[in-house]
């Protein structure tokens, strides 16, 4: 089932953690969740994260005004998330 709540935000620095990519999207709305994809064995982002936001119209929000924007030098990709693959 898709959430229209749950954002995909893919593209990220390196650098960046669960709190900056929650400090970047709170400008749209509550958000209940946000973490950055890390390596299990060492650590390190994986270069993309999730952002669920408490109300559908903040994520679709988040998505028109971040998509493309510059984050340290790099141009992020936002769009809705899909739901996990069922293996």
């Amino acid at each position: 089932m898709q959430n229209n709540k749950k954002i995909y935000v893919g593209n990220l620095p390196w650098s960046v953690r669960d709190e900056q990519l929650r400090e970047l999207f709170s400008p749209f709305g509550e958000i209940t969740d946000a973490v950055v994809i890390t390596f299990r064995d060492t650590g390190k982002s994986k270069g993309f994260g999730f952002v669920e936001f408490a109300k559908e119209e903040s994520a679709l929000k988040a998505i028109e005004e971040m998509d493309q924007k510059e984050v340290e030098e790099r141009n992020i990709i936002v769009k809705m998330a899909r739901p996990p693959k069922e293996e």
